[in-house]
């Protein structure tokens, strides 16, 4: 028993011992060679200026911050409330936002040292596309009798706060009409001061420059019969020709109450804006996700609707930048 035992034993440890010869003589395993570590790309920050949190650019830079956070590679955006067309043209200047919604006639003042700018022409601004328009809605009520915008002359009229785009938009459209300040009564008061003074009866007509149905209409048409006054096709074209930002609109019929017909207007265009400093590559894929990502910008607001490639060059006021150039003509 013992001999069996041992001889066991001699058996395991003669194989134990075959085991360790073999893997000694084993060769040996090739050292893996170590991958470099990638460098990360480089973060690209996009600041986007926009406008109160309670108008429409800011939902929209929300949006737009979105999109290019999900689609484009290395991007980080982001949208900041400010104070909306001007101030953000200063911020463009100054650097301390990338990207920007303005309205495109402010885009051009500033491009050529015009109005507000006048002295201080802002180089090196250019459009990634146009948005939507907001349109000059000029109305009045019925009881003030007034019918078209030649009835104005003689008329206190509301055109917008002074220094505003508004105001140089109402000045503009009185021009082509042949009508000066001096033939009026002219009355610098915001949006919400000329619905209190239309309702009042202190003025007797308004020029507001927003996006339809605007709040300030429909609270006088609330409680008044509003009248939109209509410009006509000629006067469209010649304000067109003389102001490349402008383009044409209607408002439709039922926008407001008691509206029963479509009404003819102009309007200005949102935009968004960068400078020279943009890459050429990244104003590309910014522009592409943009385009590709439309169904976003309709649930952001309303006005996402009317965002569209096929009118993203509608009143563009300076030159298209290269990048965006190169997505809407591929």
């Amino acid at each position: 028993m013992l001999r069996i035992r041992k001889r066991s034993l001699m058996i395991l440890m003669a194989a134990f011992l075959v085991l360790v010869l073999a893997a000694g003589c084993a060769p040996a395993a090739e050292p893996s060679a170590e991958k470099e570590p990638e460098e990360p790309a480089e973060t690209q920050f996009v600041n986007i200026a926009t406008g109160g949190t309670a108008g429409t650019y800011f939902p929209l830079g929300g949006a737009v911050a979105d999109i290019l956070n999900k689609n484009v590679d290395g991007v980080n955006a982001s949208a900041q409330s400010t104070g909306a067309s001007v101030a953000n043209i200063n911020m463009l200047k100054d650097g301390s936002v990338e990207m920007a919604f303005i309205q495109n006639d402010i885009t051009y003042y500033a491009a050529n040292g015009e109005e507000m700018f006048e002295g201080q022409k802002v180089g090196g601004l250019y459009g990634i596309s146009t948005l939507y328009p907001e349109t000059i809605q000029i109305v009045t009520l019925a009881r003030t009798g007034i019918e078209k915008i030649e009835d104005m002359k003689g008329k206190r009229v509301a055109v917008g706060a002074a220094g505003s785009g508004t105001e140089a938009n109402a000045r503009q459209i009185l021009e082509a009409y042949g009508i000066t300040y001096d033939d009026i009564t002219v009355q610098y008061l915001s949006f919400a001061e000329a619905a209190s003074n239309l309702k009042d009866g202190n003025v007797d007509a308004a020029f507001v420059t927003a996006g339809f149905p605007t709040a300030a209409i429909q609270d006088i048409a609330a409680q008044h019969e509003v009248v939109l006054l209509e410009v006509s096709e000629e006067i469209a074209d010649k304000l067109i020709e003389k102001y490349p930002f402008y383009t044409k609109v209607v408002i439709p019929a039922e926008t407001y109450p008691k509206q029963g017909e479509d009404v003819n207007a102009v309007a200005v265009m949102a935009m968004l804006v960068v400078t020279e400093d943009m890459d050429e590559d990244l104003a590309y894929e910014i522009t592409k996700a943009i385009y590709s990502n439309l169904d976003r910008l309709e649930t952001a607001h309303t006005v996402g609707k009317l965002i569209t490639k096929e009118g993203a060059l509608d009143g563009m006021s300076v030159e298209l930048h290269p990048g965006a150039d190169k997505y809407f003509n591929e």
